[in-house]
């Protein structure tokens, strides 16, 4: 188990890894979760912007006040705000008119100092509303930093952190960790998973990289041999919400081979892990989470790493799923997820 304690030198904290009978129970092999819903934002997204921010932060001169200026679905945003309030700087947070009334009003209580504009129909109109009309206009002589939400060397070796934890805490006693699996939005995540186990010479862990059906570019892209953009976004897991992933994501999916996987779900899929999720582990998590959990549910994991397995040989297989968090949920939602996709 992690520390709880913030490090004053970062804006992140490590979080706990946690064997999980339930969910191993249900995969037919074992399950750890890394409890990223435990940041200081809510999710995974605290350790890449935090990091980001924080080196941006110390670049420049002391003396000249800082202002932030992220685009975002909503959990960039929040860990902007976060770090932001940590920090003592002040930040600009844009989200598209797709992110719910649920997050943009978590934004805007979030801390003192922040303002939340919302326009666009998806994170990439957004992103160029705040590109053109807000990057030149920090206040009071501010130094304006942009803080994309996963497009960033700084973002993917905060991500990078999550495999050191991940490898310590699973050094004593020594457990062999034999594949990670995360969601994929932009691809900050798993660009900062596959750059850790790369840097730590983990050559044997495969990756499954999930998305929602809908906001699957990664798949989409995957599928043609080729970066593609998405025309739309038409899942309900607006987090995942990126219509193109980062091309360091399509260089890394180009590169790793067999090791890394790529795979959807469906919302209804997702959603009903969150509620399951709920019920399993008394942890809340928001949808784009629920795909990543989907997989110890619905078979993929045994489908997609244990091809060819005997069951005494997967059953001994050891998968780490990142419980990325989100704040885009409440118990309402949950419960509208049950009564929509229940009995399908």
């Amino acid at each position: 188990m992690g520390s709880m304690t913030p490090n004053p030198a970062k804006p992140w904290i490590e979080t706990p890894l946690a064997f999980s009978p339930a969910l191993s129970k249900a995969a037919g092999c074992n399950i750890y979760l890394k409890l990223e819903n435990l940041q200081p934002s809510g999710s995974f997204k605290s350790r890449g912007v935090g990091n980001m921010m924080f080196r941006a932060l110390a670049a420049g001169p002391l003396s000249q006040p800082v202002h932030f200026f992220c685009s975002s679905g909503g959990n960039a945003g929040l860990a902007c705000a976060t770090t932001a309030a940590a920090l003592g700087c002040k930040a600009t947070i844009v989200v598209p008119t797709s992110t719910s009334a649920l997050m943009v009003g978590k934004l805007r209580t979030r801390a003192a100092g922040v303002d939340v504009i919302q326009t666009g129909a998806n994170w990439a109109e957004a992103d160029g509303f705040l590109r053109r009309e807000l990057l030149a206009q920090a206040p009071g002589g501010s130094r304006a930093v942009y803080v994309p939400p996963f497009d960033h060397p700084d973002i993917w070796a905060g991500a990078a952190t999550l495999v050191d934890e991940v490898a310590e805490q699973m050094a004593e006693p020594a457990v062999p960790i034999d594949a990670i699996v995360c969601n994929v939005g932009g691809g900050g995540l798993l660009n900062g998973v596959l750059e850790g186990l790369e840097a730590r010479r983990m050559d044997g862990v495969k990756v499954l990289a999930v998305e929602t059906v809908g906001a699957a570019s990664l798949h989409a892209s995957v599928q043609a041999g080729q970066l593609v953009t998405l025309p739309a976004i038409t899942s309900i897991a607006t987090s995942l919400g990126a219509t193109r992933v980062s091309e360091k994501t399509w260089e890394w999916a180009q590169r790793s081979g067999d090791r890394l996987t790529s795979s959807t779900v469906t919302d209804g899929e997702a959603a009903l892990a969150c509620v399951r999720f709920l019920d399993d582990e008394k942890v809340l998590v928001e949808v784009s989470c629920g795909a990543t959990v989907a997989t110890a549910y619905n078979g993929d994991l045994r489908r997609y790493l244990g091809k060819g397995d005997s069951d005494e040989v997967w059953k001994r297989k050891n998968v780490v799923l990142v419980v990325c968090g989100g704040s885009n949920v409440n118990m309402d939602m949950l419960i509208k997820y049950k009564e929509t996709y229940g009995g399908k």
